[in-house]
C-alpha cells in the first residue's frame, strides 16, 4: 500500500472522475454513484465507511486513495460572529476560508488561489503574491471541512486568488456542488466573483448558472489601471460589452462591486460615469468600504458620501446598496486576507 501522503484524494472528483475511479479499481460502473454518495452526500471520512462497496473493493480503492478531507489549522471569530478559518494552501502560502453568519442565512466565502496575480493595489491577498492555484478538492475541502458545513446556504468565491484565473478548478467544484450526484444545490446558491478575465469569465457565464459578481471600483479607466493593473489586459469597458450579452433579468443576478476610498472614487462624477457605464443593464452595485491595511495609504469613504453615492446612483435608476462589512477585527473583511507562511 502507498504512504497516506502518496494517495489521491477522491472529494473534488466529478461523477466521471469517480468512474475512472471504478474502471481502475476494477469495481463496476455503479460504484462511481455509490462512491459519490458516500463522499457528497453522506460526507464520510474513510473508504472503509462505504460499506455497499465490498470490502475487496474498498481494499483496492485505499490503495490508491483518501477521501481527502482535512481539517483547518486555526479558527478565529469575530465579535460579529464571522469566522475565519486557516487551511493548508499551496506552495509557501496558506489560505483563509470566511463564514458569514446572517439571520438564518450562512454564507461562506472560499478561496481559489494561494496569494493572487492580479497585484490590484488596495487588496491585502494581491501583495503577498502568486503561491499557487488551488485544486477543486483544495476548494471543495474548504466547504466540506468548516464547523458549519451542513447549515450552509451561500457560497461565494470572493476568498484568495482570482477565480477566473484558476477556472477549471472553479468550474470542477462547481459541478460538484450543483450536480444531482453532488451536493444538488442550486446554482443561485453560489456567486462567482471576478476582475474580468473575458475567455475563462465567458466560458463560466455559458456553462454554469451561477451569479457573477464584477470588481469595477472606478468608471475611469486610466484610473482603474492604477488600482486594478489587469485593466491593461482586460479594459472594463470589454468586459461590460461582454456581460451586455447575457440575460442578467431572469434566473441569475449580476453584482458590481464598487470598493469606495476617500478623495480617488468617492465623487458624484464618479457615480454618474458609472450610472452611464451600466446604463440598460439588469445588475445591482455594492458598495464597500475599504479596510485599511499598513502599507496603503488609501483610506475609506465616509459613510455620508458612500450615502450620496448609493442615492445618486438610484435616482440614475441603477440599483445600489452598502455592504455591511463584517469579520475586520479578525482580518477576515473584504480584501483582508493574506494567509500566513508556513513555519
Amino acid at each position: 500500500m502507498q504512504s497516506s501522503e502518496n494517495l489521491r484524494p477522491m472529494i473534488g472528483m466529478t461523477l466521471a472522475d469517480l468512474e475512472r475511479v471504478a474502471a481502475e479499481c476494477s469495481l463496476p460502473r455503479f460504484a462511481a454513484g455509490q462512491m459519490a454518495r458516500w463522499l457528497y452526500v453522506r460526507r464520510v471520512s474513510s473508504i472503509d465507511e462505504m460499506t455497499d462497496i465490498s470490502l475487496a473493493g474498498r481494499e483496492r480503492l485505499k490503495a490508491a486513495y483518501c477521501v481527502g478531507k482535512t481539517v483547518p489549522k486555526l479558527r478565529t471569530v469575530s465579535v460579529d460572529g464571522t469566522v475565519k478559518y486557516l487551511f493548508d494552501g499551496v506552495g509557501s502560502r496558506d489560505i483563509e476560508t470566511v463564514m458569514i453568519p446572517d439571520g438564518d442565512r450562512a454564507t461562506l466565502c472560499v478561496s481559489s488561489q494561494a496569494g493572487c496575480k492580479m497585484n490590484c493595489s488596495f487588496c491585502m491577498t494581491g501583495r503577498q503574491g502568486f503561491h499557487g492555484n488551488l485544486t477543486a478538492r483544495d476548494i471543495i475541502n474548504q466547504i466540506m471541512s468548516v464547523q458549519e458545513s451542513e447549515r450552509l446556504t451561500n457560497i461565494v468565491f470572493m476568498g484568495m486568488g482570482e477565480p477566473m484565473d484558476n477556472p477549471q478548478a472553479v468550474e470542477q467544484a462547481i459541478e460538484v456542488m450543483t450536480s444531482r450526484w453532488g451536493f444538488a444545490w442550486s446554482p443561485k446558491r453560489i456567486t462567482v466573483s471576478s476582475i474580468g478575465k473575458l475567455d475563462a469569465l465567458r466560458h463560466l457565464i455559458e456553462n454554469t448558472q451561477v451569479h457573477i459578481a464584477i470588481s469595477v471600483h472606478s468608471p475611469f479607466s486610466a484610473e482603474r489601471e492604477g488600482l486594478m493593473p489587469v485593466e491593461k489586459a482586460y479594459p472594463l469597458t470589454a468586459v461590460i460589452d461582454l456581460l451586455r450579452h447575457y440575460d442578467w433579468a431572469h434566473q441569475r443576478r449580476l453584482s458590481v462591486e464598487y470598493i469606495m476610498w476617500r478623495g480617488v472614487n468617492d465623487d458624484l462624477r464618479h457615480a454618474d460615469a458609472l450610472a452611464r457605464l451600466l446604463r440598460g443593464m439588469s445588475c445591482r452595485v455594492n458598495l464597500i468600504r475599504f479596510h485599511a491595511f499598513e502599507g496603503v495609504d488609501l483610506q475609506s469613504a465616509t459613510e455620508r458620501t458612500m450615502v450620496a453615492f448609493r442615492d445618486r446612483l438610484n435616482e440614475r435608476g441603477i440599483t445600489a446598496t452598502i455592504r455591511a462589512s463584517r469579520g475586520e477585527d479578525i482580518m477576515a473583511a473584504c480584501g483582508m486576507l493574506a494567509g500566513k507562511k508556513k513555519q
